[in-house]
């Protein structure tokens, strides 16, 4: 298992106690705060992964990750109790990357964290075009008519996958598991929002080459322009 910096922000101190037990147990250096308000340009820029507590008093965990994500484009993987699906939209549409429900099993968290770190890891040196854009593999990062498009990791991640399987069709549960590593069938909604947001930025640009396929799932469609 590769070691990583990850950052726990969480007003909870037995909650922040069993994240560093868990995630130290993979060889991870974990670092904690109680509060949103600690997060910092430096902190921000050595953590490799952010966990966020969202219900904290002060700055919430939403309000953090929307200051913050002009700091550094690592994963942000919320922690809440809130299971209702607008609020998972509304922390995914601020930036973040995931979210995890409590109470969760430690074998989730770590599965779910070491995914993200996985696709962070790769680091192919090639590039794709598709629909008139432009794909830089190494860097993670989308280019139309040589201006990037900004997406957070997990969008990009989604797009590339699409592009590149171009022409097929993928249910939201093949989406999430190839792209995180990791098997989540209730997560549906995180791809629906990730989808919507990625479409958003592309229409910006002039391109709308995802397909819904609707009572399948998503496509990058073949004739797109």
């Amino acid at each position: 298992m590769f070691s990583t910096n990850i950052l726990a922000v969480d007003d909870d101190a037995d909650v922040r106690s069993l994240l560093c037990a868990a995630l130290e147990r993979d060889g991870h250096t974990v670092r904690t705060l109680a509060a949103g308000s600690g997060l910092t340009d430096r902190l921000c820029s050595w953590a490799d992964c952010i966990l966020l507590d969202v219900m904290m008093p002060g700055e919430d965990g939403f309000s953090a990750c929307r200051r913050i994500r002009a700091m550094t484009d690592c994963p942000i993987l919320f922690l809440t109790a809130k299971t209702e699906e607008a609020d998972v939209i509304r922390g995914l549409g601020m930036g973040g990357d995931d979210y995890l429900t409590k109470p969760f099993r430690v074998s989730e968290l770590r599965a779910r964290v070491n995914a993200h770190l996985r696709r962070e890891k790769r680091t192919p040196s090639s590039r794709m075009r598709r629909s008139g854009l432009d794909f830089d593999l190494g860097e993670k990062a989308v280019y139309h008519e040589g201006e990037q498009i900004k997406m957070t990791r997990s969008e990009y991640g989604i797009c590339e996958y699409l592009a590149t399987y171009m022409g097929q069709t993928f249910s939201k549960e093949q989406i999430y598991e190839a792209v995180f590593g990791y098997d989540a069938a209730a997560d549906e909604s995180a791809v629906t929002e990730h989808i919507k947001n990625i479409r958003a930025k592309l229409k910006k640009a002039g391109c709308a080459p995802i397909e819904t396929v609707w009572g399948v799932g998503y496509k990058w469609k073949k004739d797109a322009q």
